[in-house]
């Protein structure tokens, strides 16, 4: 027989995948299993419209059988069975994936895929120098045997099998230096590796085991009879086959929940958080859902899906039903089974379905109060969940008008200037004096900029705390909040809005402070035309501010776009032309002001213009802003030092 190369890039592939993919070699059993179930779920699927199956969901079986002496192990299924077509798709190609292919293909259907033959399939030759697989397609009365080596190739032939199905013969690799293949030669270490990882696959997974029991004692036997025992073996179910989400919680170990997330959900880390939710009334349903832990790398690309299995009394109907999350909860992954929903019902009437709305608003509720015990109960957890996803719940509480904003706003963390941590706004609200008004924040790319903004020190100088936003979706998330809850001195209910430190009142000055403010500005009013005429419309106005101590000058945006919030849009496509409308502001108090009033007292309108475009270049520095001229600029301030 003719061996046939494998149909993959190369054989260095095949390495990667048995000795890179997979580090524990004990996960080979459980991915033959998941193909082994997809198998009878095929074939059960079919029994649903053909008769002819002749097989009930009780008669499917995956058994296990061990022959130690000559290190063979083998598993059998009655499941839907392959063709030569099939072995040669299916096992010829490295990383294909026949089950994958079947859940695209039946994607509204009443089927589990649970495993992908093609990727899982080899990692049996971690274990096995020789992997042998004899099939028989259901609806054929032809049988086909694979045989392969590992990377060399493979053969296929005709071999004789009585029942569709197929079996799958692994010989065991004798152990090495570092590798003891022995294990899986043991009966005791079968079993274990099924309990951890395939306990809730819902068709029985049976092995003879070799037992021991006491033999009848003789009618003859005197007092001084020694009791004798003889070893039978006796066929045993290995597997609950209860789904573990319908488990009750105190019967699974955290463990076993990471496992199957980690199986389930291709992750190679444990869950921050594991959510178990059993309803009943006018939404019934089982989920077990869980907060991943780390940041996929195509979290946020167009080729991420977000969506939740959905199965209807435990058959899957879709593998991610998007309609079950809200985008601010994208990021969850997990399982959801209801016995309201039809088996056979379709893509079109589950977007319609009412009791499907039901239970996404129950599972919201839901994950929204897990996810604040989390933060209550184990903050260090939280913070860690919060750097992979708080993006997310920012952006949640700002699309749609604000629309979730009140549902998110207690799950939101920012970083306090004043405490140099992550808080929560209940957190910045509970610590303001009796006297503060506003929450206030700073928005721009770096912490130890921000703090050090000519606004920011006049808030930080007063004991008030400051927010400082560094992420581009922080400043419209506040925004669009408007305000945040708190009781007054009498205990009743209020709000306090949010403030950012540039805007033009940071209700920080005293009544007499503004009015010799506005007093001063108005004795310099003629100073302020000369300078805005030199600038033009960098800037819609010019004043005396009381904020600045030690600055000579700041910028501040009047209206509701900020100086950060223009810098966001204006990185978007199509948003040229987006501008805030901002104020010069001059510390009366300092040198400079006194330099600008000599020059107009002077009638030098070169050097009053010169000494304007500088001041305001230094004030987009502060902001973070592009100067408009940078080599103006420069040749500026070097005729300073002449």
């Amino acid at each position: 027989m003719a061996m046939k190369e494998f149909k993959a890039e190369s054989k260095k592939l095949m390495d990667m995948m048995i000795n890179s993919i997979y580090t524990n070699k004990e996960i080979f059993l459980r991915e033959l299993i998941s193909n082994a179930s997809d198998a009878i779920d095929k074939l059960y699927y079919t029994s649903l419209t053909d008769t002819s199956v002749g097989l009930n969901k009780d008669d499917f079986r995956i058994l296990l059988t061990l022959d130690k002496e000559n290190r063979l192990l083998t598993l059998s299924d009655n499941g839907i069975g392959m063709s030569r077509e099939d072995l040669e798709e299916n096992l010829g190609t490295i990383a294909h994936s026949g089950s994958l292919n079947f859940k695209k293909e039946n994607q509204d259907e009443n089927i589990d895929i649970i495993g992908q033959f093609g990727v899982g399939f080899y990692s049996s030759f971690m274990v096995a120098d020789e992997v042998t697989v004899i099939s028989r397609a259901y609806g054929s009365s032809e049988a086909w045997k694979w045989s392969s080596h590992g990377v060399d190739g493979y053969t296929i032939e005709p071999a004789d099998k009585d029942d569709v199905g197929t079996d799958i013969y692994l010989h065991i690799k004798p152990n090495t230096e570092t590798d003891n293949y022995d294990q899986f030669v043991e009966e005791y270490s079968l079993v274990a590796i099924v309990k951890k990882y395939s306990d809730y696959v819902r068709y029985p997974i049976n092995m003879f085991r070799q037992k021991s029991r006491m033999k009848a004692k003789p009618e003859d036997a005197g007092e001084d009879y020694t009791p004798e025992y003889e070893s039978y073996t006796e066929l045993e179910t290995l597997n609950s086959m209860v789904p573990i989400w319908k488990k009750a919680k105190s019967e699974v170990t955290e463990e076993e929940y990471a496992e199957f997330y980690k199986s389930k959900f291709y992750d190679y880390t444990d869950p921050a958080r594991v959510i178990v939710s059993r309803t009943e009334g006018s939404a019934n349903y089982n989920a077990l859902l869980f907060v991943p832990a780390r940041q996929p790398y195509d979290y946020y690309t167009k080729e991420y899906e977000k969506g939740l299995a959905l199965y209807a009394s435990g058959v899957l109907i879709m593998e991610k039903c998007a309609d079950l999350l809200p985008d601010h909860f994208g990021f969850m992954k997990g399982i959801v089974d209801s016995q309201d929903l039809s088996l056979n019902i379709s893509r079109e009437m589950l977007q319609q379905d009412h009791q499907l709305k039901r239970i996404r608003t129950a599972l919201e509720k839901k994950i929204k109060n897990e996810l604040l015990a989390m933060l209550r109960t184990d903050r260090e957890k939280y913070e860690g969940f919060w750097n992979a996803f708080g993006r997310q719940l920012k952006f949640g509480a700002y699309s749609e008008y604000g629309m979730h904003a009140e549902l998110l706003r207690d799950l939101l963390l920012f970083y306090s200037a004043k405490q140099q941590k992550l808080v929560t706004l209940e957190e910045y609200v509970e610590a303001m004096p009796a006297e503060q008004k506003c929450i206030y924040f700073a928005a721009g790319e770096n912490t130890d900029r921000l703090a050090k903004l000519p606004a920011a020190q006049l808030v930080l100088d007063k004991g008030y705390d400051l927010l400082l936003l560094t992420e581009d979706v922080d400043e419209f998330c506040l925004q669009v909040m408007n305000s945040y809850p708190r009781k007054d001195a009498e205990g009743k209910d209020g709000t306090v809005e949010f403030k950012n430190v540039n805007s033009g009142d940071l209700g920080l000055e005293s009544d007499e402070e503004k009015k010799a403010a506005e007093e001063a500005t108005a004795e310099n009013q003629s100073l302020f035309d000369a300078m805005k005429l030199a600038l033009g419309d960098a800037v819609a106005a010019i004043k005396v501010s009381t904020r600045l101590k030690d600055h000579p000058v700041c910028l501040s945006a009047e209206g509701p776009l900020s100086i950060e919030m223009e810098k966001v849009l204006a990185s978007q496509p199509g948003a040229e032309g987006v501008k805030s409308r901002k104020v010069l502001e001059l510390n009366a108090a300092h040198p400079v002001f006194e330099a600008l009033k000599a020059a107009q007292s002077a009638g030098d309108e070169e050097k009053l213009a010169s000494y304007s475009r500088i001041l305001l270049a230094q004030a987009q520095l502060i902001e973070g802003l592009p100067v408009d001229d940078p080599v103006a600029y420069a040749q500026a301030v070097c005729s300073l030092m002449k």
